[in-house]
């Protein structure tokens, strides 16, 4: 991002940088930055907390105001990563005749649902709506299970956009289930992953896709690069 902020400038449009990593905002010197000492995936530092997120919103954009740059400014809080493992109930296997990660997924609607309608907004639809999501894990699962990849139908054709509607389906209903208070983005990945029937559908459908040859990019990215 601070790169893409000099591109903007150069083409007259002023920018503002939300800096997760203070080392990278001083060596690339975006023309204003404020720098936010939260855990990463939490850019605006407190989820659900509407007026602590306008505040750093309101600090950023204060920047514009600034006579001359580059500006580092760094947010007044530091945040500590407190993610803990994610306490989410998953529903009991409804139909054993379909693979597991498909029941799961439809066990989860009404969750995703009410999710939808608390929010009004969902991240679910680079390929398939909520209504696509057990069938392009059906998809997966059959290229875990030795079909080729290639000729297995993959919604869109694009592996990663698909594990993508597919983790944010399950993260979204899950925050109509978790226990306590609303967990960060990396326990939500850990949950997703480890604790999932869909996770493990997706890690095995990844394995599969890169075992059998098939470039880079079009396996790599279907879970983040740790994984």
């Amino acid at each position: 991002m601070s790169v893409l902020a000099h591109v903007f400038e150069a083409a007259g449009i002023a920018t503002v940088v939300l800096s997760s990593i203070r080392e990278m905002a001083v060596a690339v010197a975006p023309p204003r930055a404020l720098h936010c000492e939260f855990p990463l995936g939490r850019p605006l530092g407190k989820p659900g907390d509407s007026d602590y997120q306008h505040d750093v919103l309101t600090r950023a954009f204060a920047l514009l105001d600034a006579s001359e740059g580059p500006v580092l400014v760094d947010h007044p809080d530091v945040i500590e990563a407190d993610d803990e493992a994610v306490s989410c109930t998953l529903p009991p296997r409804f139909d054993p005749s379909l693979p597991p990660s498909v029941d799961e997924a439809r066990g989860l609607r009404k969750a995703y649902d009410r999710a939808v309608a608390r929010r009004g907004v969902t991240s679910v639809g680079r390929v398939v709506d909520a209504d696509g999501v057990p069938d392009a894990l059906a998809v997966l699962h059959s290229i875990a299970n030795g079909e080729d990849w290639s000729t297995a139908g993959i919604p869109g054709g694009n592996t990663t956009a698909i594990c993508h509607d597919i983790r944010t389906y399950y993260e979204e209903a899950s925050l109509e289930l978790v226990d306590g208070p609303l967990p960060g983005g990396r326990a939500l990945e850990d949950w997703f992953f480890e604790r999932t029937e869909a996770g493990a559908t997706v890690l095995a459908a990844r394995t599969a896709i890169r075992d059998s040859g098939a470039k880079f990019p079009i396996w790599f990215y279907m879970t983040p690069g740790q994984r």
